[in-house]
């Protein structure tokens, strides 16, 4: 079964590189160039086929709003999609809107403890969660799909997808860099996950930051 994976565009956090996790930041004026054009590479590449798939996407804003702008790209009716709340990110708890220097001063201790396994770190919060726990409810996703799927969600359920399908290690996973410009082609019989690049070829396979 194949998977087309579209993170949300940026927004004005990610610019300015704040933990953003389920916090409901919309997306900029680029993150909106960034989806229509994902949509323009998407069409494509699936053409008439995509009325085999099915278009799910997180609940948050810069999520949906990333799916309607990639429906309406690919000519279709932006809002003939359904979403799902497993695909929401990574809950970062109580780090949720704070840059990394900020909280090198703040939690010293603990983020020298997320360096060193950051995959299984879990950040200070009662919601908060690790990457492994992340990874369970996108597997009970995973689970769940029966037809191919084009899926717009967050760096966080990109990289448990690597983790899941992909053959990455947790701290390959959890370092990998997840493009908001270019389309992740899952192959899930295959077990492999390659970018899809502007010509709409799959090409590298995604790469530690």
């Amino acid at each position: 079964m194949q998977i087309y994976m579209i993170r949300h565009g940026q927004t004005d956090w990610n610019a300015e590189l704040r933990m953003q996790g389920q916090k409901d930041i919309p997306l900029n004026a680029l993150g909106r160039e960034q989806a229509t054009g994902n949509g323009t590479v998407l069409k494509a590449v699936l053409g008439s086929e995509a009325a085999d798939f099915d278009f799910v996407a997180s609940p948050l804003s810069r999520t949906r709003e990333t799916m309607e702008r990639v429906r309406a790209a690919m000519g279709l009716d932006p809002l003939a999609y359904r979403t799902d709340e497993r695909l929401v990110e990574l809950n970062f708890g109580d780090w949720e809107g704070h840059t990394l220097p900020e909280l090198e001063a703040l939690w010293p201790e603990r983020i020298a403890a997320r360096h060193r396994n950051k995959w299984d770190f879990i950040p200070p919060g009662p919601e908060a969660e690790s990457y492994e726990i992340l990874s369970w409810r996108v597997g009970s996703w995973l689970k769940s799909l029966t037809r191919p799927t084009v899926c717009v969600s967050h760096g966080g359920v990109m990289r448990s997808m690597l983790r899941l399908v992909g053959g990455y290690s947790g701290d390959q996973a959890a370092e990998a860099y997840i493009r908001q410009d270019r389309i992740l082609d899952v192959d899930l019989a295959r077990g492999e996950a390659r970018w899809i690049e502007p010509d709409g070829h799959a090409a590298t396979a995604p790469l530690p930051a």
